[in-house]
């Protein structure tokens, strides 16, 4: 019995064929472009993304040794916040508006004022940023009408992606919490949001949870795959939260920490415990309420931390292998990794990236270092705020590009002064979205399965002197921003 989990990252979409026992049978990848028509957008185009899941799913299914392919069921994970508009027709209007985007920092402000920060926070888990639907949509209302007024529908990347695959419209809570036109409690649109936006609850998708079969595959999109068409489609979830599933991060002592593009800091929560100063993100889960399991994560991210490292591999080739060399603090050299913006703590879609402390002594491998100490701790100072409301996590487990680097599990176990364990999959979201087709299915207990197949690389326990090391350091990086912002501001003009 073989399960299939398709997730739509930010750069790639990944593919898992998997038993339902856990093994791999076979995966897929292919990558498609972010295009930035103008400084501060991001946008991607919805027909890279079929293509893309076409082929890493034609990847999967010839790696696998099995055929033909019997596949149960698929799974759906996909990135958060992106906004796909759609008319009568359910013909794109626009390419979509994923969540690297800054356009829409006049309206992050405008719908703050307008809600008050603090309700806001109160009523969505959250506060807004650049990128979220909220915001988008405020944004195309105001600045392109003529289209605004052709959009009967909007969706999430992830459920785009199903509507290709099964012709139906839906969403789960996870990425309803993320576009910030939804109750985190009651896990349902706000009408409050909604009528104060001036958004029409049926050009939103109904709400199924993560689990649900949502659709049957089509004939079209069976063709297009090389599958058989019925197969049960289930509604899936945020990449985020299938992350959760699949990295096998099932209570609040262990926290995901993710580094690939963006950085993200992961605690589940049994309860939607919003930092009231708006400095964190609290999301549900793919768990339902009535499950008995964490129902609504936390999250802190900042935006460049994966990026940070290829930006400076494209520009001058640098690789990670010369930093091993460097001691703990680069020698003095801190970067500051806000290159396209920052969310957590700052929130300030105008922050730079920024070396402080450069010298001649600074040579390519000090560079790699700092910028791989700067983004360890830029989430180290997300991280600080979960542990200002309560989070006490035993360990750490690393996912993502970053955590294929034995040098980053060191630095990240060093600044945190915990012990990390890298997944030994990088595919943990679409293993995530696999767990969630076989209970769709009512093949397994969720939980029990996310314990039981995932698979941990040897701890790392921190070293105490460089640990040390590091809180000085720290508190210089936490000062360079307050003393940075107005340049900050001021570069945004000129």
């Amino acid at each position: 019995m073989q399960l299939l989990g398709i997730d739509l990252g930010t750069s790639s979409v990944k593919t898992l064929l998997m038993k339902a026992s856990g093994q791999i049978l076979g995966r897929g990848s292919a990558e498609y472009h972010i295009y930035h028509p103008q400084p501060g957008y991001a946008e991607q185009r919805p027909e890279d993304w079929w293509q893309a899941t076409v082929a890493a799913v034609h990847q999967a299914i010839e790696s696998a040794e099995e055929d033909p392919p019997s596949i149960m069921a698929i799974g759906l994970s996909g990135q958060m916040h992106g906004t796909v508009l759609l008319n009568g027709s359910m013909e794109l209007l626009a390419p979509a508006v994923i969540w690297p985007d800054q356009r829409s920092k006049d309206q992050v402000l405008e719908i703050t004022e307008m809600i008050g920060a603090e309700p806001l926070v109160q009523l969505t888990g959250s506060p807004i940023a650049t990128g979220f639907q909220a915001a988008t949509i405020r944004w195309y209302q105001q600045h392109r009408p003529d289209l605004w007024q052709k959009v009967e529908m909007i969706l999430a990347p992830k459920d785009y992606l199903r509507w290709l695959l099964a012709g139906e419209l839906h969403t789960d809570p996870s990425d309803g919490s993320g576009t910030l036109l939804f109750d985190a409690r009651q896990r349902a649109w706000s009408g409050k949001l909604l009528k104060l936006l001036d958004i029409q609850e049926d050009q939103l998708p109904p709400v199924l949870p993560s689990d649900r079969i949502a659709g049957q595959l089509t004939r079209r999109a069976a063709k297009d795959l090389g599958l058989a068409s019925g197969i049960p489609v289930v509604t899936g979830a945020a990449d985020t939260a299938c992350g959760m599933l699949g990295a096998g991060v099932i209570d609040d002592l262990t926290l995901l920490l993710t580094i690939s593009t963006g950085g993200q800091l992961i605690l589940p929560a049994a309860e939607v415990n919003v930092d009231k100063k708006g400095r964190i993100h609290t999301f549900c889960s793919a768990y339902a309420p009535d499950s008995g399991q964490p129902a609504w994560y936390q999250m802190a991210a900042t935006l460049s931390a994966g990026l940070s490292l290829r930006w400076l591999r494209d520009q001058v080739g640098l690789m990670t292998s010369w930093a091993e060399k460097v001691p703990a603090g680069a020698k003095g050299l801190i970067f500051l990794p806000y290159l396209v913006g920052e969310r957590t703590p700052h929130m300030d879609p105008l922050a730079r990236g920024l070396f402080l402390g450069l010298t001649t002594s600074h040579g390519r491998a000090e560079l790699v270092r700092a910028v791989m100490e700067g983004v360890t701790l830029a989430c180290y100072d997300a991280y600080s705020i979960l542990a200002d409301i309560g989070a006490r996590p035993g360990r750490i487990v690393m996912a993502g590009g970053g955590a294929r680097s034995s040098l980053w599990q060191r630095i990240v176990a060093d600044v945190f002064g915990l012990p990390v364990q890298s997944l030994e999959t990088t595919e943990q979201a679409a293993a995530g979205a696999v767990l969630l087709a076989g209970s769709g299915l009512g093949l397994f207990d969720l939980r029990t399965q996310a314990d039981q197949w995932t698979e941990y690389g040897l701890p790392i326990a921190p070293d105490h002197f460089n640990q040390a090391h590091y809180r000085e350091l720290f508190d210089v990086f936490r000062a360079a921003y307050p003393k940075h912002r107005a340049d900050f501001e001021r570069l945004n003009t000129l």
